[in-house]
Formats: C-alpha cells, structure tokens, sequence
C-alpha cells in the first residue's frame, strides 16, 4: 500500500534541531506547543502576513530544540494563509522533524493532513492526541499497526495532562536524526486517469532542479492539477515553458475528467486521499465499540445548539460576558487611573510650570495613561475567549449566527470581533479587531476588521450617554438601545457594500466541525491572555505617546498672541488687586466673588488659548463643510481630539465652553450647559451621535487595523471611508431635522 521514493537533497542539519508542530484546528496543538515550550515562547507574524507565529525553545538531554508551532489547518492547498504559511515553512525552511498532532476522535478526517504531510516527504510523528475522550467515546485505535502501514512513528497523547509528551519528543529527535533532513515523499495511487499525467509532468519537471529548493517534482505536478494558483506562479516565474506545459497537460486532464467521470482533479485527489486513509483504518486500526448513549458534547450540544433555547442561552453569556468584564474590571481600571493620576501630580510637583511639565503631565502620562488603562478590561475579555475557544463554545456561537452573517458577507466567525469591539456597548475595538484572526479568509477577515469599529464601544459610550441624557431626557435606555442597534445594523450594511464592491469574493464554506466540549487549562488560558495582551501594551507603548504629544502640541501651541496674553494678565492683575483689599478687610463674601472671577478668566484664557491653537484653528477652518451637519468649530476640535480616544470628545466638549476640567463620568455639568445653548438642538444632538458611533476609529484601533489588515492602505481607508460615511449620514440626518 505505502510506497516510498528515495530519499533526495541531504539537508544541513543545524546547531539545533527544528521541530515544527502542525495539526487540524481544535486537535490539540497548542496545547502541546504550551507543554513543550511552557514560558519560552516567542510571539509574532510571519514576514509579509499577520498570520500568527510561534516559537519555543527547550532543552532535551544535550540537544537544543527549537519548537514551531505552525498555524492550525486541515489541509495543505493554497485556500488560506494558514495553509499557504504551514506549506512554505515545511518546505522553504525545512524541519528536522514534524509532530502532526491529530485529534484521535476524529482519526479519518484528522488523516488528510497527515497524507500531505508525507507526501512533501518531511519526517513525520504522528501523535494521538485526546486518547483519554476517543477510549470514553468507544474508540480504541492500534497505534504500532497504524503507523506500521504508514511507515511513520506513532504515539499516543493526553496533552491537556502531558501525557506521552515525552515519548512523542524521543520519537521526533530520533526520526530527525535518523533522516537528517531527507525528503521521502509519500506516493499514493490517484487512479489511471491522474498517475499517467503525473508520471508525464514528473517527467517534464526532472532535471530542472526543484529539488534543491525543496520541491519534488511529483509533488509540484499534484498541485498543478489540483490548481494550486501559487505552485502555479512560482513555477511560472522559475521556468515558463515547463510551466506552460504542465497548464496543458492539467487542462487536458480536468477535460477528460470532466468528460469521463463528471468531476474534476481536485475533487478526484481528495477522494483517493480519504479512500488511501481509509483503507489503512479498516485494516483493524480502529475499533468502534457501539455505545447506547448519546455521547456527552451530543449530548450538551442538544440544549445549546437548539433553534430557540440555544440563542437564549448565547445572548445570556454574552450578556454575561460584557457584565463581568466590566463588573470585575471596575476596581483595577479604578486603580490605574489612580496609579496615573498620582504619577502626574508627582511629576507635576516636582517640576516647575512650563512646557515641559505640560508636556509630560497632560501629553504623556495622561495620553499613555488613558490607554493603558484598558489593560484590566483586555485581561479579562481575553481570558474569557479563551475560555470560550479552549471549552468549545465558540465554535457553537459561529455556527448558530453563522447564516445571518452570511447573508452580509461575512462569517460565523465575524461574531465574536463585533461582540468584543461593543457589540453589547462597553467593549473594545482594539481586541475585537484582533479576535478576527479567528476567521480562514482573508477578504471576510477584512471586512470584519473594517466594520467591527462600528459598535458601541466603551469610550463612545460616555459621549452617548451625555448626549441621550441632553437631547432625550424621558427616554434614555430606549434611545441607547436604538443607538446599540443601528451601530450593528450600520456594521452589517456597510459590510455587505464592501463585500460586494471593494473585497468582493467567494465565501468561505463554513465547516461545521463543532469540536468536543473540554475543560480548558488555567495554564492554557493564561498564556493565550498573556500573549494576547502583551501584543496590546507594546502597541500603546510605542504608537499611543508620540501620537500623545502631537495631540497635546496641536492644543497647546502657537498659544495665544501677545496682546491676548496681556489683556488676560491685566484683568487677573486687577483682581487680584481686589482679592488683596478684600482680604485685608476680611469681606468673605467679596473674596468668594472675586476668586469666581478669576476662575472665570481662567476659563476664558484657557478657551481663548484653545481656539489659538492649531487645533483651535483647525476647527474654525472647517466649520464651512461641518456646519451641514451642525457642527461648530468648538465640536469640530472635539471630534478631532476623539480621534485620540472617543471619550476625549466629552472633555474636549467641556473645556471649549468654558466648563474646565471634565471628567467624562460626570457629564451633568455639560448636559445643562448644552440643553440651554442656543447653539444646540435635537438636530444637532443626533447628528453628533451617528457621527461619533460612525467616524473613524481611535488611532490605537487604526493601529491595531494596520497590523492585522497588513497594510497602512486600509487603515487610511478605514478612517476616510467611515469619516465620509459618517458625514454624509450626519448632514442627512441634520438637515433632515433642522
């Protein structure tokens, strides 16, 4: 049944040995990367990609072993990056050995990789992982005589307890260096039809040296006729006429299939790989003990996957989610803005007034500050994803709203970035933008990075509230409940227009695999938060100050002219004149007046000072477009501080009518004040609200959006379309109502 070529290209055994971990999403992997690895992990992307990447090192007797942990996938084909990135680190970098983790349970389908796996030729362990639930399923499985018919070592696991962690190792190290990184590729028959042509196209493709780039031959005439279109470029680019040959011989090939048998290549070698698999399970590999119950997840999945129960359920833990997080993160946000409010008044005492001190209180600390202030609530969001992903559930949320999202182009996987970014109002977009990794396709990726933004969330919620509690004072909770669902409807609308214009493309077939439901490891879990939120404090850290400090310059400086400056000084010189008198004659009453006064010319300087500023000028110099949509220049400086961070826009707002310092929890000040200016009206109010709920995100989440998107382009995009859109919605909605 197996034959095996000879081996080719000796490879150059390294310093230490490279073992690469690959596997089927939710077989365990990680899992066994976390035990191997523990604490020495590093955390990044693959160069080009945001597809994630992990490497770990660890010491085995006198050898150093280098772990990979390659992204989970179920195939090798060229459908995603996942597995375009696990293909080229199998063959461009070349590991000494590879563990392919495969869930036990689901022996048949977990198989498929392993057959790619060895057709590349690398050297193969493969590990038996979740033996303990496939014996409590009735699944026993012969492991010497499975990996006797596949010519590969075999071991059995329990990673969650560290089982057979130790023999897997020994098996890798040994295959690694018994075949000192040989290529002995798998051949496998794919019927008369496709082993002719690929007898032909190996033919064509000997001699021109795909081997030492790591390639065989036959593997690269496997993937031309199953239209691999990168196989297929690289070809091109490496020999052009072999390339135009093979393109001919594979369109013959799919034409007779076509013709013969009503199918096509790809469809043809994915069955002879699962009859392959499966003719090596029959040979008593695996027993099936018939079991009467229904098993447990079955079981469980009855009540939670239900058509009405199962919905219930899913919005009562999301509900829950969102009141814990931001329940149990209450004390510890609490206590780093205190942390952060007695760092500026330090550094405040210690320095002298000046620009300086300005600059480090009110540009650094209290710019990094309000971002790092997050990290409680980014903690425990991610904690509870984690546990939501590692137990199982996560998979049941994406399939039960997987059909309503289809219906705007995007995937069942798309729910939990707009949960996170605020979909129940009080989350983050900085997460929610980053939980999009969970989905295969990169266009539905997209989409769901550009439009997760547009939920409520917990900075914009401070603006919605002042501006319900001003504009609709006797209807409050209906108003922020239509504010909830027009951020979700305006998300799913805007998602549809993009996936039908600019990231137009199939959809990804959903693959219903629901996984076992498992207890998750606290190990597991806090090293998945760990990694999660490192990733956000180094981002705040190094974009969040300088950002900080130009913000804190545009509103700052050129400061006001000199003639202003005198005017404000004389009128404080003269009070103070009167505060002296009305001391000396002890008039409680004149010094409570006088000092009001001076508190007054505080507040205008500071507005005067404002409006000199370049950010002052900004907001006077586009107040001709924004007055369309009912803005002033004093609006147009807070929506352009809540760039920054949303919850800016109600400080912002109090300091430009003279209200000084406020604190965006206590909004009542400003409330009154915008109820009786004649400036402001419902028109306006609702006007700002779409504004604030659609406008470009914060510049920590376009951040986030470039580094996850892998472009600078569609973070632009992000913050021009949704800021046109915005505008175009507000000027309707104003002048509308005006």
């Amino acid at each position: 049944m197996t034959q095996q070529t000879p081996g080719h290209a000796p490879h150059q055994a390294a310093q230490a040995l490279k073992i690469a971990l690959a596997g089927n999403p939710n077989a365990g992997k990680t899992t066994v990367f976390n035990a191997l690895t523990g604490a020495r992990q590093q955390v990044g992307n693959y160069p080009g990609i945001t597809v994630e990447h992990k490497e770990g090192a660890m010491r085995r007797g006198e050898l150093d072993l280098r772990i990979t942990d390659l992204p989970g996938t179920y195939s090798l084909t060229a459908y995603s990056q996942e597995e375009l990135v696990a293909r080229r680190v199998l063959i461009e970098e070349r590991p000494d050995a590879v563990i392919d983790v495969a869930n036990a349970g689901v022996l048949e389908r977990n198989l498929y990789l392993a057959v790619q796996l060895l057709e590349i030729g690398v050297p193969v362990v493969l590990a038996l992982n979740m033996m303990d639930e496939a014996k409590r399923q009735g699944i026993t499985v012969d492991a010497a005589r499975l990996g006797k018919l596949l010519g590969v070592p075999v071991v059995e696991t329990v990673a969650r307890v560290g089982k057979g962690m130790d023999e897997m190792l020994d098996a890798a190290v040994a295959l690694a260096q018994e075949r000192r990184g040989s290529l002995t590729p798998l051949v496998i028959s794919y019927g008369p039809d496709l082993d002719q042509a690929l007898a032909e196209m190996s033919a064509l493709l000997q001699g021109k040296g795909l081997e030492e780039a790591g390639y065989m031959p036959r593997w690269v005439a496997l993937k031309v006729l199953e239209g691999d279109t990168e196989v297929a470029q690289w070809l091109r680019a490496r020999d052009a006429d072999a390339a135009a040959r093979l393109e001919e011989m594979s369109a013959k090939v799919a034409d007779h299939c076509r013709k013969t048998l009503d199918t096509y290549p790809e469809a043809l070698i994915a069955d002879y790989r699962y009859g392959f698999i499966s003719s090596i399970l029959r040979q008593d590999v695996v027993q099936v003990r018939r079991i009467d119950r229904v098993a447990l997840s079955d079981r469980i999945d009855t009540f939670l996957t239900h058509k009405l129960l199962g919905p219930l359920f899913m919005f009562a833990v999301l509900y829950a989610i969102y009141t814990f997080t931001f329940t149990l993160g209450d004390i510890p946000v609490g206590l780093m803005g205190s942390f952060f409010d007695w760092l500026g008044g330090l550094v405040g005492a210690a320095l002298p007034n000046g620009a300086l001190k300005s600059l480090l209180v009110s540009g650094v600390i209290a710019g990094v500050g309000g971002v790092l202030g997050f990290v409680p609530l980014i903690v425990i969001i991610f904690l509870i994803i984690s546990f939501l992903e590692d137990s199982g559930y996560m998979a049941r949320i994406a399939y039960m709203l997987d059909r309503v999202f289809r219906m705007f182009g995007l995937h069942g996987c798309s729910v939990m970035p707009f949960i996170v970014s605020g979909g129940i109002a009080g989350g983050c977009a900085v997460p929610g933008v980053m939980a999009a990794r969970t989905l295969r396709s990169p266009r539905e990726k997209l989409a769901t990075i550009l439009t997760a933004p547009f939920m409520t969330c917990g900075a914009k919620l401070p603006v919605f509230l002042m501006l319900v509690a001003a504009f609709f004072p006797k209807y409050q909770a209906q108003a922020m409940f239509a504010v909830t669902l027009a951020s979700w409807l305006v998300a799913l609308l805007v998602a549809k227009l993009l996936r039908s214009t600019v990231i137009s493309g199939p959809s990804t077939p959903f693959v219903m695999e629901l996984p076992p439901y498992r207890l998750p490891t606290l190990r597991g879990m806090l090293i998945h938060a760990w990694e999660r939120t490192w990733q956000f404090i180094k981002r705040a850290t190094t974009v969040v100050l300088p950002i900080s400090v130009l913000l804190w310059a545009a509103m700052t400086y050129p400061g006001l002219p000199a003639h202003e400056a005198e005017r404000f000084a004389a009128q404080r010189a003269q009070q103070e004149q009167v505060l002296a008198a009305a001391q000396a004659d002890n008039d409680e009453d004149k010094v409570a007046d006088v000092q009001e006064a001076l508190s007054g010319i505080d507040h205008e300087e500071a507005m005067a000072a404002l409006e000199y500023s370049a950010a002052g000028r900004f907001g006077r110099a586009v107040e001709g477009i924004s007055r369309y949509a009912g803005f002033e220049w004093r609006t147009n400086i807070a929506l352009a501080a809540g760039f920054a961070a949303k919850e800016v826009i109600v400080s912002t707002l109090g300091t430009a009518y003279s209200l000084g310092e406020t604190d965006p929890e206590e909004t009542t000040p400003l409330v009154e004040k915008l109820q009786t200016d004649p400036d402001w009206n419902l028109a306006k109010g609702v006007s700002l609200i779409l504004f604030t709920m659609l406008y470009a995100p914060c510049f920590v989440t376009v951040f986030t959006i470039r580094q996850e998107a892998g472009s600078w382009g569609w973070a632009a995009f992000s913050m021009i379309f949704n800021t046109t859109l915005a505008f175009a919605v507000a000027v309707v909605a104003y002048q509308s109502m005006a």
